[in-house]
């Protein structure tokens, strides 16, 4: 295990993988992060400025500045202290899969509720945000390809969030049906 790798939790190897091989400076983290949509991290804006420099003065990342459009900004390159740590964290097995649903929670207190319309009106109006979703997904489909060296890897992951996002319209098809 990597000196400091204790130190490291999820969302930190998240940044180091999209810092990669190219560097990114924390508004590049964050876009990255939206441009798949809010499927998989959704993080306070300021943890995709707070964790690159965490990660720095852990000795993962290295910090440079460079002029930005209205003043300068600093972009972050993997160190090899942080590449190591990030192969290690990929050669691990994976834990399993955590999915923060907060319509399933509200699924679960609707006997709480005043009445299963109240709850099915609530769940419906994820109905707009999943259609959002997919068109994220569509604009992050289209631009895989200027990403070659991650364009297979961005693909199958783009191909599962459409089966979540496709799965998730379903069940709320089934939830209202079934409330109704």
């Amino acid at each position: 295990m990597t000196s400091g790798a204790h130190e490291l939790t999820t969302f930190s190897y998240v940044i180091l993988i999209l810092v990669g091989e190219g560097g990114a400076a924390p508004h590049d983290l964050r876009r990255m992060s939206q441009q798949g949509g809010r499927i998989y991290w959704t993080a306070a804006d300021s943890r995709w400025y707070s964790e690159p420099k965490r990660l720095a003065e852990l000795g993962h990342l290295r910090a440079r500045k460079e002029p930005g459009r209205t003043h300068e900004r600093t972009v972050y390159a993997l160190t090899s202290r942080g590449r190591r740590a990030v192969a290690e964290w990929l050669a691990r097995p994976s834990d399993f899969i955590r999915i923060q649903n907060e319509p399933a929670a509200r699924l679960n207190g609707a006997d709480l509720a005043e009445s299963d319309a109240a709850v099915a009106a609530s769940l419906g109006a994820i109905r707009p945000l999943i259609e959002e979703q997919l068109r994220w997904l569509e604009r992050a489909e289209g631009i895989a390809g200027e990403l070659p060296h991650r364009e297979r890897y961005l693909r199958l992951n783009h191909r599962l969030s459409r089966k979540l996002l496709d799965a998730f319209l379903e069940w709320l098809d089934e939830v209202e049906r079934e409330l109704a």
